[in-house]
């Protein structure tokens, strides 16, 4: 069996902070959809209200969909014509209800050797908050959440 591609997705109540938040937190970058909006914009086959200007005001300013942003891996092939990732990717899609349980699938975060704390500072002053620290016999990590309270742990 070819293996299958796939995407995590996650749920927000403002998809383009969140991508901000996770690219920088990954080391990712955000996908840039312009091209692709601009072409069904002027195709008439996209309304303009389904978009929104992103990065505002700075020499990233593009296009981007309103509910709708993502991150990729820099490393990983993207299709230029579209801005999609084809390889590790986060997809980012707003929802109308606030998160109201614990997540019931998250990311673990695997910084270098020795570098977990660093790593979490870091994390805090990117809009992470620290949950709890879990040290077990099986190991130890952080759990965090992200700006809109999303769990992740680092390890």
């Amino acid at each position: 069996m070819k293996p299958i591609h796939w995407k995590l997705v996650l749920d927000a109540a403002d998809p383009h902070a969140q991508a901000v938040f996770w690219a920088a937190a990954l080391g990712y970058v955000e996908e840039d959809h312009d091209a692709l909006i601009r072409r069904l914009l002027d195709a008439g086959a996209a309304p303009a209200e389904a978009t929104v200007t992103v990065h505002e005001g700075t020499d990233r300013e593009r296009l981007g969909w309103r509910d709708l942003a993502a991150v990729r891996h820099p490393g990983d092939a993207h299709d230029p014509a579209t801005g999609g990732g084809l390889g590790r990717r986060l997809l980012i899609q707003r929802v109308p209800e606030p998160k109201t349980a614990k997540n019931r699938l998250h990311l673990d975060l695997h910084p270098d050797p020795g570098t977990r704390e660093a790593e979490v500072a870091r994390l805090e002053e990117l809009g992470a908050k620290v949950l709890r620290r879990v040290d077990e016999p099986s190991g130890s990590w952080t759990v965090m959440t992200d700006p809109e309270g999303n769990e992740f742990c680092v390890q």
